[in-house]
């Protein structure tokens, strides 16, 4: 199978990918498995618009028709936030769903791909995945991870995701080389919060900063992707005591009920959203346009280093 018969670009973004114009990928798990419909097209819309409005071109990417979609249509976007069976694609699963004509909502891993197989730098999402609680006995470790050391992709996110290890995740990174940047921030963030605990390998204050960073990478030949850590706006920002008792909660009950693997995740943070009021829900939302914000002036900045 041919790269060209696996990917599936929209005209619109080969045009601005061609013409070297800015680019933003966007995952599509968070409209499948992050929230219901149609709070999940809006709020994928909303994303979108905020890249536009910052100057670059947003490509939300899919599994669709056993084709890897990079830029999706207004009717792909309703589609994704209506279907009820869409399974979460990650690295693993597309060789099955390429080769059976499936759909799949792509991970942080498989939007990586998709986004550097089209020739994408930049990529916006909540938070990366990571190294469970509990993975010294369990081994649930995230792909993100390994697809962050090998796929050239720089990932805007709040950090990684509350209900994980994050010194393990730190540590993973830090083995695999790949760089933590925090942006305005010498803290990594946690998702919900804004300080984790644990510091970032180096701080940029401004895009242009952080695309020298990635430009320089890159062209020294330098494999895998960048961390850039964005903290969730201060006025948005959880408290952690009572997130991190919320979490201990949801993840109580994943262990009573047995829930595994890739599961896990879409399990917790549907309990996070349930037990918090869907305040959770809220600050993921607003994590999520800042990180859209910040990636598309990056994508920017990235393009007029050139």
């Amino acid at each position: 199978m041919s790269l060209s018969s696996c990917l599936d670009v929209s005209a619109e973004v080969s045009a601005a990918l061609k013409n070297g114009e800015p680019v933003v990928a966007l995952e599509s798990t968070i409209i499948s498995h992050g929230m219901p419909y149609p709070e999940n097209v809006e709020s994928a819309r909303t994303s979108e618009a905020t890249i536009r409005a910052h100057g670059a071109l947003p490509a939300t990417v899919a599994v669709l028709n056993g084709k890897i979609k990079v830029g999706l249509s207004e009717e792909e976007l309703v589609f994704l936030g209506q279907a009820k069976d869409i399974p979460k694609a990650s690295r693993r699963d597309l060789p099955v769903l390429l080769a059976m004509g499936g759909n799949g909502a792509t991970t942080v891993a498989t939007t990586m791909i998709g986004a550097a197989m089209a020739g994408i730098s930049l990529f916006a999402t909540g938070g990366i995945g990571g190294v469970h609680r509990g993975a010294p006995q369990s081994f649930d470790i995230s792909a993100d991870l390994q697809e962050l050391a090998k796929t050239p992709v720089a990932v805007v996110c709040a950090g990684a995701k509350s209900i994980l290890d994050i010194g393990l995740t730190l540590e993973y990174l830090e083995t695999f080389g790949v760089p933590v940047l925090g942006f305005g921030t010498d803290r990594f963030p946690a998702f919900y919060t804004r300080d984790s605990g644990y510091p970032v390998d180096c701080r940029v204050d401004d895009a242009q900063q952080a695309a020298r960073v990635l430009r320089v990478k890159w062209e020294a030949g330098l494999e895998g992707g960048v961390v850039i850590a964005n903290p969730i706006p201060q006025e948005y920002e959880m408290d952690a005591a009572y997130i991190e008792d919320v979490i201990e909660q949801a993840l109580a009950e994943c262990q009573r009920r047995g829930v595994r693997g890739k599961h896990i995740t879409p399990f917790l943070l549907a309990r996070l959203h349930e037990k918090t009021g869907n305040k959770s829900l809220s600050a993921n939302k607003k994590l999520v346009y800042h990180n859209c914000a910040v990636a598309a002036d990056i994508a920017v900045a990235y393009c007029k280093s050139r």
